[in-house]
């Protein structure tokens, strides 16, 4: 399967921004692309880096967001994972992923579960945790594993994916780094977002596709200066051996091929699943053992 990850710069306006999303999911279905997943939160400025609640209006086009890519899933023939802003009820918000079909209906979605709560990523304040689960999505190119950004330093949600038949764990990601921060700091942070995500694929004999925005993004409350999300959207196979990876610093339709077939056998290799202690995790359930 053809798989495009589409990695952009987000522009200070929604209709463009979509516009621009919509033309590169145009261009990967023309390439062959039969799943295109979109970067977390994608149709506008990342807006957690300050807390204010003007910005809960965002929300409110929740149900006209799902009936536009809805239709764009539809019109380009793909299996479409979109990150949304929903809102729920009043004063109930969510982070939530839509997977749509092919045909433009609605596969499933999933409610973001970890929701940080860090110096420009005030997500809390926004979204409530989510309460779908960790339920992977049926689509007709494959049973999706989708998390969303946070979730992917936990690997109890990759585990539980799998363990409920995923084939593929899938990632859009909102990352990023402080200009202020040294070199070496910078390149600690991405290594450890990639290397935890190849371990969630080794660890589960899964391949794993992570979508992450790109660009320098200005905290308008002028408490910090802004993110600068570093892109490098990538695509690990069932050992996590990297087979595609994006740029740092530009827009950008990241493609690859994906053979499910592969976890099989690499499950007959490695078959950790086979040799899960499950009598002795008990303790998994706590918050800390003393």
């Amino acid at each position: 399967m053809k798989i495009a990850l589409v990695q952009q710069i987000v522009k200070t306006d929604k209709k463009s921004t979509i516009e621009m999303t919509a033309a590169m999911i145009k261009e990967a279905a023309l390439q062959g692309a039969e799943l295109v997943v979109l970067q977390e939160l994608h149709q506008t400025p990342y807006f957690c880096q300050y807390e204010d609640t003007g910005l809960f209006d965002l929300a409110e086009s929740y149900e006209e967001d799902v009936a536009y890519w809805a239709k764009v899933a539809k019109e380009n023939g793909v299996v479409l994972v979109a990150s949304l802003f929903e809102k729920r009820a009043p004063g109930l918000y969510h982070n939530t992923a839509v997977v749509f079909e092919k045909d433009g209906s609605i596969a499933g979605k999933y409610r973001k579960m970890h929701i940080p709560d860090d110096p420009g990523f005030y997500e809390k304040f926004y979204f409530t945790p989510g309460d779908l689960g960790f339920n992977p999505v049926d689509t007709s190119v494959g049973r999706l594993g989708v998390l969303v950004c946070w979730d992917q330093w936990y690997p109890e949600a990759a585990r539980l994916m799998a363990l409920k038949g995923a084939q593929i764990l899938v990632y859009p990601t909102a990352i990023g780094w402080f200009d202020k921060d040294d070199e070496d700091e910078k390149m600690r942070q991405k290594d450890a977002w990639i290397t935890i995500q190849r371990g969630h694929a080794v660890a589960n004999g899964l391949p794993l596709v992570a979508v992450n925005r790109v660009g320098f993004e200005k905290d308008e409350s002028g408490v910090l200066d802004g993110i600068r999300f570093w892109g490098g959207s990538f695509a690990c196979g069932p050992q996590g051996e990297m087979l595609a990876e994006a740029s740092e610093d530009k827009d950008e339709i990241l493609y690859c091929d994906i053979d499910f077939k592969r976890s099989e056998e690499v499950r007959r290799w490695w078959p950790f699943l086979r040799d899960r202690r499950i009598d002795a995790y008990g303790g998994l359930l706590k918050r800390f053992i003393d």
